[in-house]
């Protein structure tokens, strides 16, 4: 009832629950984002010990699609929720200097790791298996990447796909279940 409440209040008053603030490094801060000291191996034993799965997203200052994504995307309710609930995520900044510890033991200041890794995008969203062995980068090693901005069903449906290891199926292809699902929600809105 309280959320109800709550939820009723920011409609009235046209402002989201659900938003992300600016913190003073210029990038978007939503309350499903961990502070942590960025070393990938010790947030995924934390992320495994709370039962989440851990992503990584990167953004930079200015970035309108960080924007869009965080004002229509994940502001969505059940997006905010499904992430707050199961999946423990550390934002890095593109063009940061914070040292990131990778998977594989190397340290490097943000925008050097994620030119390691190659991202090119920003948002880009990596997703990690709950065990991951110590010699490889995170690049090497991520389930998935969501790079750029999409829809709220393509994020919903990227969310539930790796939460749910649906990747591990065999045959398994994104593109097949979010049409499948794309599918599903179309025809219960008939």
């Amino acid at each position: 009832m309280k959320k109800l409440l709550i939820m009723g209040f920011a409609l009235l008053f046209g402002t989201s629950v659900f938003a992300a603030e600016m913190g003073d490094d210029g990038l978007h801060k939503a309350a499903w984002m961990r502070e942590t000291f960025k070393d990938l191996s010790e947030d995924l034993e934390e992320a495994t010990a709370e039962g989440k799965r851990l992503a990584v997203i990167i953004e930079q200052q200015n970035c309108m699609y960080c924007k869009k994504m965080h004002e229509e995307v994940f502001s969505d309710p059940y997006i905010y929720d499904y992430l707050m609930e199961n999946f423990f995520v550390v934002q890095i900044n593109m063009f940061g200097n914070v040292e990131v510890t990778d998977f594989d033991g190397e340290t490097l200041e943000e925008r050097d790791m994620v030119s390691k890794w190659g991202m090119l995008f920003t948002p880009t969203m990596m997703f990690f298996p709950g065990e991951v062995t110590q010699d490889r980068p995170a690049a090497q090693t991520m389930v998935a990447a969501m790079p750029g901005a999409f829809a709220k069903g393509t994020t919903r449906d990227l969310l539930t796909w790796v939460n749910e290891n649906l990747y591990e199926e065999p045959g398994a292809s994104f593109q097949k279940y979010h049409a499948e699902q794309f599918n599903k929600r179309r025809a219960a809105s008939e």
